[in-house]
């Protein structure tokens, strides 16, 4: 049986299971690890299985391969060696996560989550050359049948952060959940309220990164999972919009995942349509996206978060004008203090919390910014510099949810102009990152001494309308400056 993707990775084990026999402790290649290399996919990630106190051994393990040792889970005797490879920036990094046996081998695979995570292989017969699959719950046939199956009807009760995972692992696999897997999810959908919110994450975030992400939302939902993690879009579902829109409020949100996958090009894009076409890319703007924001997760996942969320607050602001039509007046930021809260509770970080919460609370701006032709410029340079590095994330998340607005009543040309426009304020882009932070003209010293201002909010005011005007071509020298600030005092502006 072939294990061994390339000549780095037998050498890595073979000096584990020496090591491990030297110290007379039997040891297991199990989980993820098996299920990977037996698809013949490349994984840095090696579950070993010991039939000893588990962190004592990883921690001489480190020891022997001048590794980092980290503690993953005293009480349930899981730690973990971070092996670097070549330079601690770039090279690899290998994870080798031990745990201890309970009970024998076999015994320990029952607790397993699925069958294709299962399967155990002996270190010492992998080093001898004639290594046997140990396979009690038949997951190689799942394998090759792409099944994902619980191994007993206790496996989500043991561990409801199973109940994602097995979406999760069905997204990244293209493989199918087995039906009785399926009901037993939905029957005890429920228990994810009881994970914790840092694993919740960990599993969203690796389904979010996911090419067809919009189709598992779907998913999800038709499991009883979505409004689970989610429990603020249950408002959402069934709420009407104007009649612009086709979708209401929950499958709009949904919808304009969908969208934006085909426009970041992470769906499933068989082919491209002229709607696509039309559409502003680029190879930069492919990259933005793959941008890693914090802890492995990439902008496009976040992104895909925000315009999940992005309408979230529209049922508790929606009101009815006389004439009958719905109106949502401030849901772009009670979306961000909702969508902050969730993050919150989902322990995302302080960084990725911030982005998806700008994203929300601008995503409406550009409508706003354009009327009848192109935006003036100060609109534009107020667009880059309020919302920095979330910019070309708010212009996708902005052409996403036109397309989920008008879905299959889509027209063409209406689609042509509003594409036209972000393009053109993409367009900009670059110019106004230098008008942003312009050479500065004057500083506070400069108010305080011409015109006998005392320090306070109000000279950072005139300031930040000085930079303002520069940018736009307003003023370029310190005396245009300066009769700027007169100007703006004698008219009380500020």
């Amino acid at each position: 049986m072939r294990l061994f993707l390339e000549q780095r990775e037998a050498s890595l084990l073979t000096k584990v299971s020496e090591f491990l026999s030297r110290e007379d402790i039997d040891s297991y290649l199990v989980g993820g690890y098996v299920r990977d290399t037996l698809l013949g996919r490349p994984t840095r990630d090696v579950d070993i299985a010991v039939d000893a106190f588990a962190p004592e051994v990883a921690e001489k393990m480190a020891t022997a391969l001048k590794a980092k040792y980290v503690l993953l889970d005293r009480a349930n005797e899981i730690a973990r060696v971070v092996l670097i490879e070549g330079d601690p920036t770039q090279g690899d990094r290998w994870h080798l996560d031990f745990s201890t046996i309970r009970g024998g081998i076999e015994a320990d695979l029952s607790h397993r989550d699925f069958t294709i995570n299962a399967m155990a292989v002996n270190l010492r017969e992998l080093e001898e050359g004639h290594p046997q699959l140990i396979d009690p719950f038949q997951g190689k046939r799942d394998l090759d049948r792409g099944l994902i199956r619980v191994v007993s009807e206790t496996a989500f009760q043991e561990d409801p952060a199973r109940l994602l995972r097995a979406v999760r692992l069905a997204a990244e696999y293209g493989f199918h959940i087995e039906e009785r897997t399926e009901a037993l999810i939905q029957a005890q959908s429920q228990l994810i309220g009881q994970v914790a919110g840092e694993r919740v994450r960990e599993e969203l975030c690796r389904l979010l990164s996911t090419p067809n992400t919009a189709q598992f939302l779907h998913y999800l939902d038709h499991l009883g999972l979505l409004i689970a993690i989610f429990p603020e879009l249950v408002p959402t579902k069934g709420v009407e919009q104007p009649i612009e829109h086709f979708w209401d409020v929950f499958h709009h949100s949904i919808e304009t995942v969908a969208a934006l996958e085909r426009l970041i090009r992470t769906g499933d894009l068989e082919y491209e349509d002229d709607i696509l076409s039309l559409a502003p890319r680029s190879p930069a703007i492919l990259q933005h996206f793959e941008e890693e924001v914090s802890s492995g997760v990439a902008r496009s996942a976040l992104l895909k978060l925000a315009a999940l969320l992005h309408d979230i607050a529209k049922p508790q602001t929606k009101s009815l004008e006389p004439n009958g039509r719905a109106r949502f007046l401030g849901h772009t930021k009670e979306g961000a203090v909702m969508a902050g809260s969730i993050l919150q509770r989902l322990r995302f970080s302080t960084r990725e919390t911030k982005l998806v919460q700008k994203v929300i609370e601008s995503h409406l701006r550009l409508w706003q910014m354009g009327g009848e032709g192109k935006p003036t410029s100060r609109a534009i340079y107020r667009f880059f510099r309020d919302t920095g590095d979330a910019s070309i994330d708010i212009i996708f998340l902005t052409l996403a949810d036109f397309l989920a607005t008008r879905g299959p009543n889509l027209d063409r040309e209406e689609w042509s102009q509003h594409c036209q426009l972000m393009d053109y304020i993409l367009s900009q882009q670059e110019r106004e990152k230098e008008k942003i932070t312009p050479e500065k003209l004057i500083d506070g010293h400069d108010l305080i001494n011409t015109f006998g201002l005392k320090p306070g909010r109000k000279i950072g005011e005139l300031l930040e309308a000085v930079r303002e005007a520069q940018g736009v071509g307003e003023i370029t020298t310190r005396e245009e400056a300066l009769a700027f600030v007169q100007r703006q005092l004698a008219a009380k502006v500020i």
